[in-house]
C-alpha cells in the first residue's frame, strides 16, 4: 500500500527509511541493555571483591573463601589452606594500606576488574581479578594477577 498522493518510488524511499530508523532504534536499545548489563555485572565484581578484601582484613578465612570460584576451590580445598595461599602468596592483597577499583572491563562472560594497591609498606602493587557468574546466580573471583606496580 502507498501513501495517497506519493509516488511509488517515493513510497518505497519513506518505507526504507522508516525500516533504517527503526533498526537504529533497536540497536541502540539493545546496546543500552549490554551496557546496562557491563555495569551491573562490574558493580557485582567490585561489591565481591570488597567483600572479600573486608573477610581478609577480619581474618575470616571461611568468609574470604567463600568469595573464591569453584576452579580456586579445587587447589585450595579449605578455606584455611586457601588463607595461607592468600597471606605468603598474596600479602599486599590480604594487608594493606589502600585498595582503591580502576578500570573494568566484562568480556566473553568474564569481569576484569583492576585494583590499585598501597601494601602495608607502602609500595604500589596493580592487581588484575577475574570474575566469573556461577550457575547459582551468584559471582565468583576466578582469579588474581599481582605485580609490582610502576611507578615514575
Amino acid at each position: 500500500m502507498q501513501p495517497t498522493g506519493l509516488p511509488a518510488h517515493h513510497a518505497g524511499r519513506i518505507r526504507t527509511g522508516i525500516m533504517r530508523v527503526a533498526a537504529l532504534i533497536a540497536a541502540i536499545l539493545i546496546g543500552s541493555t549490554a551496557l546496562t548489563r557491563a555495569g551491573d555485572d562490574v558493580a557485582s565484581g567490585r561489591a565481591a571483591i570488597r567483600s572479600q578484601e573486608e573477610a581478609f582484613s577480619r581474618d575470616d578465612a571461611a568468609a574470604a573463601y567463600d568469595f573464591a570460584a569453584p576452579s580456586i576451590k579445587s587447589w585450595y580445598r579449605t578455606p584455611d589452606i586457601f588463607m595461607a595461599m592468600v597471606r605468603n602468596g598474596y600479602a599486599p592483597v590480604y594487608r594493606h594500606r589502600s585498595f582503591e577499583f580502576g578500570d573494568a572491563r566484562t568480556f566473553d562472560g568474564k569481569i576484569y576488574q583492576e585494583v590499585h594497591i598501597i601494601d602495608a609498606d607502602g609500595e604500589a602493587w596493580e592487581a588484575l581479578y577475574t570474575l566469573e557468574w556461577q550457575g547459582d546466580g551468584s559471582i565468583k573471583i576466578s582469579g588474581c594477577i599481582l605485580k609490582k606496580a610502576v611507578t615514575s
